[in-house]
């Protein structure tokens, strides 16, 4: 499928009236009326007629540094979280060189490590052998002196695991151990039921990203932030791919999130974490289909399908005529897309019990359906 195509699949989607987004990790909540009401003052201060500082608003800056909890670090506010990855691949990853990751994982980091001229390393975790998660033993026996870059989304998407402080600890002393730099995709922390950034573990070569796409539901803003010791900040600002600041209306969105956040969330997780249930209960009842992962660490959960007889793109596309919005597997692995599809859970309560209501009927659907194919956007 070409990039037109791509484009006018996901335009068709966003132009659909009514949509339920229940495929990208976005938060569809309604959102705090602090946040509206800053990105409301902002538009009436007529301050998007300005560029914003480089590297973000200093009160935005540190209040991300102060969220995180590691004083000594430096922030950086990008155009979400995808940007912070491209400027660390572009900064790190080169010919001859070689970036680390997991599969499933998220895929847009491969592509740019492999755009930069880097191989692209994937280890397997689709296994319940290995509980889904990567182990020190994996990565050590995979990294090399040439290896410039790991990188782990945790809690992994699309499978909702996370890591323990112990296991992270490993991972960077394996990452110093080849000279590599770790970077640690925190977009999902917040929907944990605990997890350990790899700032708090150490702050020598390493790098967190975070996003306020998913917990805030700023995706359509398009904004994020790279935090890491000031000089290593530095160097992968050099590579940023704009140099005027992100959206200054967006920053005023994540100023006002920060500040609301624990209050925020708690609204949040009690609704993600009674959508999970609702799945749960769903998929007990379709013969064939279970979660792999159970509870989920993050807005997501995996609906393992292959053992039901069903495509995992047919049932996207069932769904899709009825206005819903999920995920097939193969938007995160190639070798493991065609066993699952991914449903997000931040949404009202109601979306999620509709797509449950539904599951019974889409599955024969699917069934009779057979292969399709599907956005891999």
């Amino acid at each position: 499928m070409s990039i037109e195509d791509r484009n006018r699949y996901f335009d068709e989607l966003f132009s659909t009236p009514g949509l339920l987004w229940l495929g990208q990790n976005t938060n569809h909540i309604p959102p705090h009326p602090s946040v509206v009401a800053a990105m409301k003052a902002s538009i009436d201060a007529g301050e998007f007629s300005a560029y914003a500082p480089p590297l973000g608003f200093e009160a935005l800056r540190a209040a991300i540094v102060e969220d995180l909890g590691v004083p000594g670090v430096s922030a950086l506010v990008t155009e979400g979280g995808v940007s912070a990855l491209a400027m660390v691949c572009r900064a790190h990853c080169r010919p001859g060189t070689n970036m680390v990751t997991t599969d499933p994982t998220w895929k847009w980091p491969c592509l740019f490590a492999q755009q930069a001229g880097a191989e692209v390393r994937q280890i397997p975790i689709y296994d319940p052998a290995c509980h889904y998660k990567l182990t020190a033993d994996q990565l050590a026996g995979t990294v090399d002196q040439n290896t410039a870059m790991i990188y782990l989304v945790d809690p992994n998407n699309p499978l909702g695991v996370t890591y323990t402080r112990d296991e992270i600890a490993a991972f960077i002393t394996i990452a110093e151990s080849v000279g590599a730099v770790f970077v640690h995709d925190c977009t999902y922390r917040d929907f944990a039921m605990s997890h350990t950034p790899a700032l708090t573990v150490s702050v020598k070569n390493v790098i967190v990203t975070s996003s306020f796409s998913k917990w805030l539901g700023l995706a359509g803003l398009r904004v994020g932030a790279l935090v890491a010791e000031p000089q290593l900040m530095a160097e992968c600002a050099t590579c940023a791919p704009g140099v005027l600041g992100t959206s200054v209306i967006a920053q005023r969105a994540a100023q006002a999130g920060l500040a609301v956040k624990p209050d925020w969330m708690k609204t949040v997780l009690t609704i993600c974490r009674t959508n999970q249930e609702h799945i749960r209960t769903a998929v007990e009842q379709i013969p064939g289909m279970h979660l792999p992962v159970y509870p989920s660490h993050g807005n997501f959960l995996v609906i393992e399908t292959i053992d039901a007889g069903v495509s995992p793109e047919a049932l996207v596309e069932c769904y899709r005529q009825k206005g819903i919005m999920i995920r097939q597997g193969t938007y995160h692995s190639a070798a493991f897309g065609h066993r699952f599809i991914k449903v997000s859970i931040s949404v009202p309560e109601d979306q999620v019990i509709r797509f449950c209501d539904l599951l019974p009927e889409m599955v024969c659907l699917a069934r009779e359906m057979g292969p399709v194919s599907a956005a891999q956007f």
